[in-house]
């Protein structure tokens, strides 16, 4: 308006302009939350990131309140954490390793105390920082690794299984007759490069006697494979054979199968088939409930190393360079997935059955996809045969260990190496498995290594599936604890 013009204050010329600012003010201040139900708020703030949900919490009492609403760190949990693929039923599926690490799903968790551990693991993982807890107490090389949240279940070359509290590392159990009088005495650790442990605690468990001295029983060679679930344990062995066990009755030894002619090298089990594979070049399909054989899957012209079942699919992974995607049903190989040069040494399937994984004398990881046959990539960084893989879909990890001392683990979907743990045990990496905040390694040296980025981190206990075990549920070890 021009200098010593009055303005109209009768017309109601420029009146609109202020009604509509005061309008906007007032619109301004009005909260949301005030109005909206307490779902559609919930749901709201759950499209925050965790930092911006945090600073919410400081505009207000309501907002406060509503931030901190259990709903709403469950649903930023399970987005920032949660499974990242599609998954296979359980019944398809191999037992889940070590849990999920998204806590039991009980009515009043601490999500976001949950929310806050995970994103510290997380950071742990990004910065290789972990503590190593090294198992002794086999005679011999451990071959074979499998572990949940209460347990670990190994076996040896000694001819033996042993479970091991996850908890306090006590041996509670030895399952078979040792071969040898005294355990090898396992090399010293000497390496110094590459990332080292920020803590080490060993647990010597030699002095643990078997349950029972009857050899009969028992596996009369290597125990060079295993897996188990809630119910079942199967073993192979380098007698020829395979053990299933009976968990629930104190693993008590309950069928044993043979019909290889040579070292059982690879077990694996769903809820209706048990698959082996041998050093014989052949594949065997097993009744579960029975025992009986269904099908003898014969193609590969060498050792079949390593095997891994999805429902009615399985695949198989042999020293003659090539993996084989077998129709279980017919008993016949639907496809080939061969290496660029050597043999393979293992493999692994998706839960969603979709990829596969390789590894062997290449020194790199294959990934196939499983419908097409096609070579997606190639994961490098080994400088040794790749011996073992283990796949945690829901976290988006692989991990591999290998001749070259070393245990690697790679994210899905980059294929990028992302953590590397080099001479943390004194040998051979033998067999290798991991979940959301650790890693467990066996070796040619007799040491079972727990890389565990969780080790004395508050809160790792609200991660957990299961309850702990009342004191006195599991007989420890009489062993020795050193830090």
């Amino acid at each position: 308006m021009e200098q010593g013009v009055r303005g109209d204050s009768e017309s109601g010329i420029g009146l609109e302009e202020v009604q509509t600012g005061m309008r906007e003010n007032s619109l301004a201040r009005l909260d949301p939350f005030g109005t909206l139900p307490t779902e559609l708020c919930a749901e709201i703030l759950s499209c925050l990131d965790a930092v911006s949900l945090s600073n919410s919490e400081l505009v207000s009492r309501r907002w406060h309140s509503m931030t901190s609403d259990k709903l709403v760190w469950k649903n930023i949990l399970f987005r920032d954490f949660g499974p990242q693929g599609p998954t296979a039923s359980d019944s398809t599926t191999k037992f889940e390793i070590g849990g999920q690490g998204l806590g039991s799903g009980e009515k009043g968790q601490d999500w976001k105390s949950m929310w806050k551990t995970r994103k510290a693991l997380h950071q742990r993982w990004l910065d290789s920082h972990a503590a190593a807890v090294y198992l002794e107490g086999h005679y011999d090389s451990v071959y074979c690794v499998q572990f949940d949240e209460d347990k670990i279940v190994t076996g040896s070359r000694d001819r033996t299984i042993r479970i091991w509290d996850a908890r306090t590392y006590d041996c509670i159990k030895v399952l078979g007759v040792p071969s040898r009088h005294h355990p090898i005495q396992p090399p010293a650790l000497t390496g110094k490069k590459g990332r080292r442990p920020f803590h080490i605690v060993t647990s010597q468990q030699f002095t643990v006697k078997p349950s029972d001295d009857r050899p009969d029983l028992y596996h009369l060679g290597s125990i060079l494979c295993l897996q188990y679930d809630e119910e079942l344990m199967v073993t192979g062995s380098s007698d020829f054979a395979c053990i299933m066990w009976d968990i629930k009755d104190n693993w008590k030894p309950v069928r044993r199968v043979k019909h290889h002619t040579a070292g059982v090298l690879d077990v694996c089990f769903d809820t209706k088939y048990v698959v082996s594979c041998s050093k014989d070049t052949s594949v065997c399909l097993w009744d579960r409930k029975t025992g009986e054989l269904i099908h003898r899957l014969l193609g590969h012209r060498g050792p079949v190393n390593a095997v891994q079942l999805r429902g009615d699919l399985a695949v198989s992974a042999s020293g003659d360079g090539v993996a084989k995607l077998w129709n279980l049903v017919s008993g016949n190989c639907v496809k080939e997935f061969p290496s660029k040069d050597r043999g393979m040494a293992c493999v692994e399937f998706s839960p969603d059955s979709l990829t596969i994984f390789a590894g062997g004398n290449d020194q790199v990881v294959y990934q196939f996809d499983a419908s097409t046959g096609e070579l997606i990539r190639e994961m490098a960084g080994h400088s040794g045969l790749v011996r073992s893989l283990d796949l945690d879909s829901a976290n988006g990890r692989l991990v591999s260990g290998s001749y070259d001392n070393t245990v690697r683990a790679y994210d899905i979907r980059s294929g990028e190496s992302i953590v590397q743990f080099a001479a943390w045990t004194a040998s051979w990496i033998l067999s290798a498995k991991l979940d959301y905040r650790r890693i467990i390694a066996t070796s040619q040296d007799g040491r079972i290594v727990i890389i565990d980025f969780g080790y004395n981190l508050p809160g790792t206990d609200l991660l957990e599936h299961r309850r702990r075990p009342s004191a006195g549920s599991m007989t420890a070890g009489m062993g020795q604890l050193r830090v």
